[in-house]
């Protein structure tokens, strides 16, 4: 793995290339051109990138989210059970996609609770913080087990992601003849990562929780990653120091 020094060199060294075509199609292609501009190879491994170092990219002036890190909630088989309660069909196969926040739900004047968020129509989940866990709340779980994270698994789940140092990598990004083609010219380093900061900007909702499950052929659940997300913007929210470097 690269050290710090190396992936901020190398870095460089792409500032000075110039404009470069997209390596694949679609939101990722910032993030695959990238790591193929690095030499690094990739994988879906819940460590950083580099060594003790994270790499993140995102094209100036976009307005989509960034992944924190993704983690299925507890217990043992819960995506299945949300899956087969709350999912819908689409093309012969079930999928559950919801984004969640802290929002609570408002009481209504029978003395219900109604969700602020719907799912495919219905009440839809928040996120409800007890001192030692995260659980994502619905009306309607009956006899379900709820699903939740611990507060510890989070917190050990982010300090390996992010050991020491995020660098965060900017790319102008601009399309010709149907072709991405992206500039990376600014990168800043993120470290001091707060584990209170993160839990204080998801109860504020300006960290959110992507809900992303789908199904195989043979029925059984695809999690293609329940993540945590964030707006580019507040990406400095979690850390306690940032400095550019590029």
């Amino acid at each position: 793995m690269k050290t710090y020094s190396e992936l901020v060199s190398d870095l460089s060294r792409v500032r000075e290339r110039g404009w470069v075509r997209s390596h694949r199609q679609g939101d990722t292609g910032i993030g695959k051109t990238l790591e193929d501009l690095l030499d690094i190879e990739e994988n879906n491994i819940p460590g950083p990138n580099g060594h003790r170092t994270e790499l993140k990219s995102y094209r100036s002036g976009a307005s989509s989210m960034l992944t924190l890190f993704t983690k299925a909630p507890n217990p043992r088989g819960i995506n299945r059970m949300l899956l087969e309660k709350f999912g819908r069909n689409k093309r012969g196969r079930k999928e559950l996609h919801a984004t969640v926040t802290s929002d609570p739900p408002r009481m209504t004047l029978d003395g219900r609770l109604r969700p602020r968020r719907t799912l495919y129509g219905g009440p839809g989940f928040w996120l409800t913080f007890t001192e030692s866990r995260i659980e994502l709340s619905h009306v309607n779980y009956g006899t379900m087990p709820i699903p939740y994270w611990d507060m510890d698994d989070l917190k050990a789940a982010f300090e390996k992601k992010y050991p020491d140092n995020l660098l965060y990598v900017r790319a102008e990004s601009r399309t010709a003849n149907g072709q991405e083609w992206l500039y990376y010219n600014e990168a800043h380093r993120l470290s001091g990562f707060s584990f209170e900061n993160f839990t204080r900007r998801l109860e504020e909702g300006k960290i959110v929780v992507d809900v992303r499950i789908g199904q195989y052929p043979d029925g059984r659940p695809h999690d293609h990653g329940t993540g945590f997300r964030v707006k580019p913007d507040n990406l400095g929210l979690c850390f306690s120091r940032r400095e550019r470097v590029l």
